[in-house]
């Protein structure tokens, strides 16, 4: 079928919406709702679409249009469910069961008819992770199952004023319903509403006089505190007491009206470092708080100096339960350094903290090392929002993708183990030419990879022009990297760009993943394919070292960063802050781009 696909914004749910239709042979094109209607109206005269799908939208579709063609909307609740902030009710009401509705455009908002509901269960993640996770999952099950049931022409769709449907209508959720009481809040109810909110819109607090929006929150199991009180920093989060625990809260989001030049979300630490220091605070931090001896190298970015940075301890001691976002963990003759960033981003400190619990990794002994294995993004390279909160933008942008060469080099050249690189959720850019770098990739079906850096301007890194031709070919590479559409992970597999689908629900891809390596590192050919891996890098090495791609892609980057005229500077700023028409646009409007984009 013809499908056209109309979309707030090009997110996660609608690239793997767009892919996995594209997939099964359909004909695909995608509109962004905010362009406006009249963009819509176009779209729908050039393509003549079957059927019109909405994977996210914020807008109404215009009326004539859902009236003279059938428009599904995807309605991330069950059905009955009417409201937009379905997902951040689910949270903040602790819902063990939730859903996704397809339901066909009327005239009131999620009222129409029901073409598919898929139900889920609702782990206890952030409202972003169950987004991309287990809303994608059965949102992606819904649209298929709908499209299905829509070139069947007996199917009728179940009008919601079917008794069997109960109908909840709830308004949006407001600050003033997020806000953290510090006093009387449970650690447990803060985390909720902080989970509930970690992306968007986050939650508006006040520190050190100052409002500020709290991005994310994940608990803390022995620093204490008064309540409210700053305890500590590590690895760019601060650590807050409750009134009876400690969270760390990983990003924090300055108010557009306060005068901060980087009105956007990065990391915790460095936006208090630009707060004025508390006079009790002045001479000497917090006391009772002290430095933990062992674990990664302290955090390099800018921090408050007043609060003490307390380690990330890599391997945590049994019984412990504290955050960090880097993790070590061994299973017999296989061992999985695990890392979560925020977003998928990474900052020239993260990237060099990685490299440090890589080599700490190296160092035990393993013939497999996963990286990865944890449940959402993968990696989505370099820091954007670091790199735009910077002083100087472009020395930021070269320090991180130093930073990040480093760690891709690094996995390339290690031949005494194999490495496997286990995506539980999607990567982009540099992301997945890092996960490239390992002899083999492992990925969960539900993820989606975008290989490419040309949307935001970029020639790109991460050895990419050795990995990618050696995986998918000269050709694939090329069509890969100038077309910039997303990729399913049935696809990935299927160009090579993947080596083994992994087909669980996200809460069970940790687990997979350890059976899997587990059976790795014991069988009996694994030496001998250790053996063949290095020989292969040595041959490699004669034909055309490592230091010669790495300082070809360096050469066309460098000159990027350094051209103040280059579109980079105003794609990447476009993009984090989220200005109109900004790159958060992965596709083109109809006709530009996406047309020929699965046809």
């Amino acid at each position: 079928m013809d499908l056209l696909l109309v979309a707030s914004a090009f997110n996660s749910l609608s690239q793997r919406v767009y892919a996995e239709l594209s997939d099964l042979g359909h004909r695909v094109d995608a509109v962004l709702a905010s362009h406006g209607a009249a963009a819509i109206r176009a779209a729908v005269r050039e393509v003549r679409p079957d059927l019109i799908i909405a994977p996210m939208l914020r807008t109404a579709l215009p009326e004539d249009v859902w009236r003279e063609h059938t428009c599904l909307i995807v309605h991330p609740g069950p059905p009955g469910d009417r409201g937009p902030s379905s997902l951040d009710w689910a949270v903040a009401e602790d819902a063990p069961r939730w859903g996704v509705t397809v339901l066909q455009a009327e005239a009131e908002m999620d009222a129409g008819p029901v073409w598919a509901a898929v139900p889920f269960d609702v782990p206890p993640v952030g409202k972003s992770d169950l987004y991309r996770n287990e809303v994608s999952d059965a949102a992606v099950a819904a649209v298929l199952l709908a499209v299905r049931r829509y070139g069947d022409s007996s199917f009728e769709p179940r009008p919601q004023s079917d008794p069997s449907v109960r109908v909840v209508r709830r308004g949006p959720v407001r600050q003033e319903q997020r806000r953290i009481d510090w006093e009387g809040d449970s650690t447990e109810t803060v985390l909720r509403k902080l989970r509930g909110a970690d992306s968007q819109p986050g939650v508006l607090d006040e520190l050190l006089g100052r409002e500020v929006f709290l991005h994310g929150g994940h608990g803390e199991d022995e620093l204490r505190g008064r309540p409210g009180e700053l305890l500590a920093t590590r690895a760019g989060a601060v650590c807050r007491a409750t009134r009876d625990g400690a969270v760390w809260i990983p990003e924090l989001r300055p108010r557009k009206a306060s005068g901060d030049p980087a009105p956007f979300r990065r990391p915790a630490a460095s936006v208090l470092a630009t707060l004025p220091v508390p006079s009790r605070l002045r001479d000497g931090g917090v006391p009772g708080v002290r430095p933990a001896e062992d674990g990664l190298p302290p955090h390099t970015g800018d921090r408050p100096p007043w609060l003490p940075e307390v380690a990330a301890p890599l391997e945590p001691a049994p019984g412990r339960s504290t955050w960090t976002d880097i993790r070590y963990r061994q299973r017999g003759e296989a061992g999985f350094l695990s890392f979560s960033f925020p977003g998928g981003a990474m900052s020239t400190d993260q990237c060099r903290r990685l490299l440090a619990a890589y080599r700490y990794a190296l160092a035990r002994p393993t013939s497999v090392l996963v990286l990865g294995g944890a449940r959402d993004f993968f990696s989505n390279g370099i820091h954007l929002n670091v790199i735009e909160a910077g002083a100087d933008p472009a020395a930021e942008s070269w320090a991180n993708l130093n930073a990040m060469n480093d760690l891709v080099e690094a996995v390339l050249r290690t031949t005494d183990r194999l490495v496997v690189a286990a995506l539980g959720g999607n990567a982009a850019a540099g992301g997945v030419m890092f996960a490239l770098a390992a002899d083999e990739v492992w990925c969960r079906t539900g993820a989606v990879l975008n290989p490419h850096y040309r949307r935001m301007g970029l020639y790109g890194s991460e050895l990419w022009t050795y990995t990618l031709p050696r995986r998918v070919g000269p050709e694939a590479a090329e069509r890969l990297t100038t077309r910039a559409l997303p990729v399913s992970a049935a696809t990935a597999a299927g160009i090579g760009l993947v080596d083994r689908l992994v087909p669980v629900p996200a809460r069970e891809f940790t687990a997979e993943v350890d059976r899997l390596a587990t059976a790795l590192a014991a069988a009996p050919d694994l030496g001998r394919r250790i053996a063949a891996k290095a020989a292969a890098r040595r041959r490699d090495e004669a034909v055309r070292p490592l230091a010669e791609y790495r300082q070809e892609e360096l050469a066309r980057m460098r000159g990027i960063f350094l051209d103040p005229d280059a579109p980079y500077h105003a794609l990447r700023s476009a993009f984090v802050r989220k200005a109109p028409g900004g790159s958060a646009r992965p596709l083109a409007p109809v006709g530009e781009l996406v047309t020929g984009g699965s046809r």
